[in-house]
């Protein structure tokens, strides 16, 4: 190893406990010098002696570096027992960030340097987390914690024994792909359902409607249209709610199709961007006229880790998945329009999901974005007639129809303005 290229290394090493360092002791600032085990210093030192540990290695071999860390580990253990000891606090987070920075200056060393690197960052905000983490756990039930488990198992191990090739006819189900379609969106809905349980309803409409939008803007927007009922001086503020979620969900939209079909990134943000930014500016309209604060209602929705929901959005999926290849191939790519228009009554990830699969090889690129177009329209017609039905003929059900007839609009019209560009290539 070069002089230049040690020296680098081993700064990276230094560098790792000293980010790390600055978080431990920032969390114990307000002790004495002194008065803890391990800070910026210690935790520095820690790393850049996991990197000499990891140079002595390259140069004299294992038994060196194994003697120093051996007497680094022992001699940190016992002064934080006797710390633990003094001040009634049992925690291992400290002990095992230490190893984690030795481990970590010694793989700079040794080993891929951006890993090392990263491996620092993520240590230390995962320490840094220590309260977000634990008020999550707080917040979590049960029965939210058995269903996470449940998943996860099913996952890690049935997924594996699923067979990964088409088993009917049509050659469209693919057991080992529709499972994990459906872990994955369940996942990102996951995310939204926590983002709404970890910050609560002090954190307002606005935020809860663009983390409903990642859970299901359909089951928010019927949530802010009972509420809308209730409290009518909320109405306009909800309704703003409920156009963000919709946004969002359009977003939702073309990253899933993007991530599955990449060649639909660029015609469905052509297409759905416009409305997207005019769903965006009417919240902002509404957001102004709408007045004072207010808080968020509870929005009771589902956990997208519950087993039966998973359930049903494969059952979803699939049925949707095998009806868009046996129609598009027995009667045409304009059966697929049929299929979204149906969909979109329930859910808009399955019908992408399946359109974005078919593309390109059974249905060319204009099709498709016409299908998810026409999926995006019919789902924000549904809210709309669940917002009037739920919340009446009031000024939610009436500044949410506006909104979602102007986003329908611009759609349209990027559509047949710029749909013409798109290839029809199969």
């Amino acid at each position: 190893m070069e002089f230049v290229e040690a020296f680098q290394r081993l700064g990276v090493a230094l560098a790792i406990g000293l980010i790390v360092g600055c978080e431990r002791g920032w969390q114990d600032r307000d002790l004495p010098s002194g008065g803890r085990t391990a800070g910026i210093r210690t935790f520095g030192l820690s790393g850049f002696l996991g990197g000499l540990a990891g140079y002595l290695h390259l140069r004299s071999g294992p038994v060196m570096p194994a003697v120093l860390l051996l007497l680094f580990g022992t001699a940190f253990v016992i002064f934080k027992r006797r710390e633990a000891e003094e001040e009634e606090d049992y925690g291992a987070t400290t002990v095992i960030a230490s190893f984690v920075v030795v481990a970590l200056g010694a793989v700079a060393v040794v080993g891929d340097i951006r890993l090392a690197a990263a491996g620092g960052v993520a240590t230390t905000a995962l320490l840094a987390a220590k309260r977000s983490l634990h008020g999550f756990l707080r917040q979590l039930t049960w029965r939210e914690v058995r269903a996470a488990l449940v998943l996860l198992a099913m996952s890690l191990v049935a997924l594996p024994l699923l067979p990964n090739e088409p088993i009917d006819p049509w050659q469209a189900l693919n057991p080992f792909a529709l499972w994990l379609l459906t872990i994955t969106i369940a996942a990102i809905s996951f995310a939204g359902y926590v983002a709404i349980r970890v910050a609560g309803p002090n954190r307002g409409i606005l935020f809860a409607g663009a983390a409903g939008g990642l859970v299901s803007s359909t089951a928010l927007t019927l949530s802010f249209a009972r509420f809308a009922a209730d409290a009518p001086e909320s109405a306009r503020r909800l309704a703003c709610g409920a156009v963000i979620a919709g946004a969002l969900s359009l977003v939702r939209v073309v990253i899933i199709g993007a991530v599955i079909a990449p060649v639909l990134l660029v015609p469905l943000a052509i297409v759905l961007t416009p409305a997207v930014f005019v769903l965006l500016a009417a919240s902002g309209l509404i957001l102004w006229r709408s007045g004072g604060k207010r808080d968020a209602p509870d929005l009771h929705l589902k956990n997208p880790f519950e087993l039966g929901e998973v359930l049903r959005f494969g059952a979803l999926l699939g049925g949707v998945t095998v009806a868009s290849k046996f129609l598009v191939e027995r009667i045409g790519q304009v059966m697929l329009f049929v299929v979204a228009a149906v969909s979109g009554l329930m859910d808009l990830d399955a019908i992408t999901l399946s359109t974005a699969r078919l593309t390109p090889t059974s249905v060319d690129l204009t099709t498709a974005v016409a299908a998810i177009l026409i999926a995006v329209m019919i789902n924000l017609l549904t809210k709309v007639v669940l917002a009037f039905s739920a919340g009446g003929k009031g000024s939610y059900a009436l500044t949410l129809a506006l909104a979602t007839l102007a986003a329908i609009a611009a759609g349209l019209f990027a559509y047949f303005v710029l749909g013409t560009s798109f290839p029809n290539s199969q």
